[in-house]
């Protein structure tokens, strides 16, 4: 399948210029011509380009306010652009690359260079793009990453309190475990130190048990009979 042309966008108003570059370029490239500054940032918003070559000396706007305005969209950031200039002055170029500028066409033109340039800064700015693709796919990536490290250590967190309480709730069982030691006439326990406690005492001691009182069917049976005796005596 071919793909589609790169969209060069020539803004120069000196006719000569304008078909030169053209006749080099045409048969590689899809060309769109702007006349002058204004023209040329109407294009660029409806439409943008993949490279730009711009004329320094314009009316109304020379080149090197429109390249502000172009620099101004953010979505214009990684087209090259490349000034278009017949002055042959360092210090014009100097500012011209200090602006951010790409690069510099001299007219007269030579059109090996200028199909060279064109193609360089193309595949330049197309692997800056990947670039900067890749970079934002590995930044929300590292993110993911630092969201589940944060949820791992959440889940572990908790897991370690729920393995605290087992173990605590485990201990508590154990000291009610085994064989209790027990007084056959009045019950008391006797504890590891061999004191002698009373059974709720103990039990308190050992556990989270609570304790309510009451009598028991039997014991209300005893008691009964004690009353019915002292009643009759």
């Amino acid at each position: 399948m071919k793909l589609p042309k790169k969209t060069v966008l020539i803004v120069d108003d000196e006719p000569l210029s304008v078909r030169i570059l053209c006749h080099q370029l045409e048969n590689d490239y899809a060309i769109v011509l702007a006349q002058n500054g204004r023209e040329a940032l109407k294009i660029i918003s409806d439409t943008p380009p993949d490279i730009v070559l711009l004329d320094l000396l314009m009316p109304e706007m020379n080149g090197y306010e429109v390249y502000r305005f172009i620099r101004m969209i953010p979505a214009l950031d990684s087209v090259p652009v490349l000034f278009i200039t017949a002055m042959p002055d360092v210090e014009c170029e100097a500012l011209g690359l200090e602006m951010g500028a790409s690069d510099f066409i001299h007219k007269p033109f030579s059109a090996d260079l200028v199909r060279l340039r064109i193609k360089n800064h193309l595949a330049f700015s197309q692997e800056r793009s990947l670039l900067m693709q890749r970079s934002s796919e590995l930044q929300l990536l590292n993110t993911k990453l630092k969201d589940e490290i944060i949820q791992r250590k959440e889940i572990q967190r908790i897991n370690e309190e729920l393995i605290l309480k087992y173990e605590a709730t485990l201990a508590r069982v154990k000291l009610l475990e085994g064989i209790i030691p027990i007084c056959a006439y009045c019950h008391k326990i006797r504890d590891d130190k061999d004191g002698w406690n009373q059974l709720e005492e103990y039990i308190s001691d050992h556990s989270e048990a609570l304790f309510s009182h009451g009598i028991c069917p039997e014991c209300t049976k005893i008691e009964m009979e004690k009353i019915h005796k002292q009643m009759g005596s």
